[in-house]
Formats: structure tokens, C-alpha cells, sequence
């Protein structure tokens, strides 16, 4: 059975009120809850039967909604990090030309009508980066990636605070990145 990452380090983090962090860290509780139930359900349902194909859509669902939040909760810290020299600045930068047309483009992704995540992730393949758009949990991702920075773009990420200035929760959150958490993701 998976077990709640405790996230609570993350309260008193600037532009991040601790009531809009709580709500959110009982969210993300709610999908660790849902993905062992759906475990535990899947074990007693008859394959083949419709039950079973519904049990197993649903999963993907709370699954990416279980690591998601632990990968956008865990690139995260408070008082942010500097972006150091290092291979994830030099793989930005070679990728977009530099860090703020990067920047630029994360951000903009992050701006766009819907609900999601953005997503910095690393192609296996071709050892390349890409700014994606994740639009639900299970929809949007790209086999054969590697999540490397994460920012949720649902409303239940930034409304409290924020209302619909999503903008100035996306800077916020960039005042929150954990680059060396990232940096380790690349690796």
C-alpha cells in the first residue's frame, strides 16, 4: 500500500498561503486513499467483466494524480532555488537558446485556458527537453519521457490565493522551484 508523502515543509512558503497548502497536500492524500482502494478493489473484481475495465481507467487517473502532486510537491521549496551552472541549465539552454525564452515558454503553456500541468520533461530518446501539456492526469503524456520540473495548473493550485490571476501564481511558483531537485530528476 502506498502511504502520504508529508509535504508539510512547504507552509510559509512566499505566495502560498498555508489554508490554499493544505487544501491542496488533502487533495493530493485523497488520490494516495483512491489508488489503494482501486489496488485493493482490482484484486476482488472478475477480469474481462466491464467493473474491471472501468476499476482499471479509473486507476490511471488517481495513480497520476497520486505522483504528480508528489513530483510538482517535491520540485518545490521554500525560498526557491537559484537555476545553477550545471548539465539541466546548459540541456535549457541549448534546447530554447536561453533561460528565459525557456521560461517564457513554460510559463505561457502554464497561462493556457483549461485545466493540467505543465511539465519540463526529458525524451529518453532523443536527449532532448520539451515544455508539454498534461491536460488531466491520465491524458497528455509522452511515452518515453522523463518528468523533470512540474507547476499544476488546476484551480485547486492557485484559486485561494490567487482567483483567476493565474499568472501571478505561475510566478510565484517560480520563486518556489527546487532546481537542484530538478537538476536530480535529469540525471
Amino acid at each position: 500500500m502506498y502511504a502520504p508523502h508529508d509535504f508539510s515543509h512547504l507552509l510559509g512558503t512566499s505566495g502560498f498561503s498555508d489554508t490554499l497548502l493544505t487544501n491542496h497536500f488533502t487533495l493530493y492524500e485523497g488520490y494516495v486513499k483512491n489508488t489503494n482502494t482501486l489496488i485493493e478493489s482490482l484484486k476482488k473484481t472478475e477480469p474481462g467483466t466491464p467493473e474491471y475495465a472501468e476499476l482499471h481507467r479509473r486507476f490511471g487517473w488517481e495513480w497520476n494524480g497520486m505522483r504528480l502532486h508528489e513530483l510538482y510537491f517535491g520540485n518545490m521549496k521554500k525560498g526557491g532555488a537559484i537555476l545553477e551552472d550545471g548539465a539541466l541549465k546548459s540541456a535549457i539552454e541549448k534546447e530554447y537558446g536561453s533561460i528565459e525564452l525557456w521560461r517564457k515558454d513554460f510559463s505561457a503553456i502554464g497561462a493556457m485556458r483549461g485545466i493540467g500541468w505543465v511539465v519540463l520533461v526529458k525524451d529518453t530518446a532523443q536527449d532532448k527537453l520539451l515544455n508539454i501539456w498534461v491536460n488531466e492526469h491520465d491524458l497528455g503524456h509522452l511515452a518515453g519521457t522523463t518528468p523533470i520540473l512540474i507547476m499544476d495548473v488546476f484551480e485547486h493550485a492557485f484559486m485561494i490565493d490567487y482567483g483567476l490571476k493565474r499568472a501571478d501564481y505561475i510566478e510565484a511558483f517560480f520563486n518556489a522551484i527546487d532546481w537542484k531537485e530538478a537538476e536530480k530528476r535529469l540525471r
